[in-house]
């Protein structure tokens, strides 16, 4: 099957892409809309584009009437955020924060969300999560017709969660399974990960 894309509506678009650009990782976001009024959500276009400086991209479209979401909103007016990698015992809790709410209704207290304290940066953490980066703001550009808010991040601290490295590498080493990190699929799915497999790379 061929498609051309200029036949189909950018909904169409959407959900084909979802299904074929698989599997994506899951930033599970934290903002603070003021006075530490914590908004949580997951977006799955992410991706890391530099590691010098180390830059992290979400892509955050617009809420169902047009305004920017809140996650935009509060980076704008911060320039602070934490990037968060959840494993996928907590894909319901991910899911139920992908909510539309009100701005300054907190995903966090709604869904009864435990943070704990991000040791050198100024926001908190989700406390189950084994890995969290905290990010400030590098630059926002909006592209498209809708328009999309690619959100560059810079990050400053990261947090790992030790029962997760493997101590027997030369250098600092992640178990990709004891992170099982959830993975967006289309539609409703998701997944996790199976075999983990190394093939080695030419010199």
């Amino acid at each position: 099957m061929n498609i051309d894309v200029s036949t189909m509506a950018p909904s169409h678009i959407y959900h084909l892409m979802t299904q074929t650009i698989v599997p994506r990782p899951v930033a599970w976001v934290l903002t603070d809309a003021g006075d530490a009024n914590y908004n949580l959500a997951p977006f799955s276009y992410f991706t890391a584009v530099s590691s010098n400086p180390p830059l992290l991209m979400l892509s955050v479209g617009k809420k169902p009437n047009g305004d920017i979401k809140d996650t935009t909103r509060n980076v704008m007016a911060t320039g602070r955020l934490v990037i968060h990698i959840a494993p996928a015992e907590l894909g319901e809790q991910v899911t139920a924060t992908s909510a539309t709410l009100d701005h300054r209704v907190s995903e966090v207290e709604t869904n009864q969300i435990e943070l704990a304290e991000f040791q050198g940066f100024e926001l908190p953490r989700v406390a189950a999560c084994p890995v969290a980066f905290g990010c400030t703001l590098f630059e926002i550009k909006e592209i498209g017709n809708t328009p999309q808010s690619l959100i560059f991040s810079e990050i400053e601290q990261i947090y790992l969660d030790e029962n997760m490295i493997d101590r027997n590498s030369e250098r600092l080493k992640i178990d990709a399974l004891k992170l099982d990190p959830i993975s967006r699929l289309g539609g409703s799915e998701y997944a996790r990960l199976g075999d983990v497999f190394t093939v080695k790379r030419p010199d």
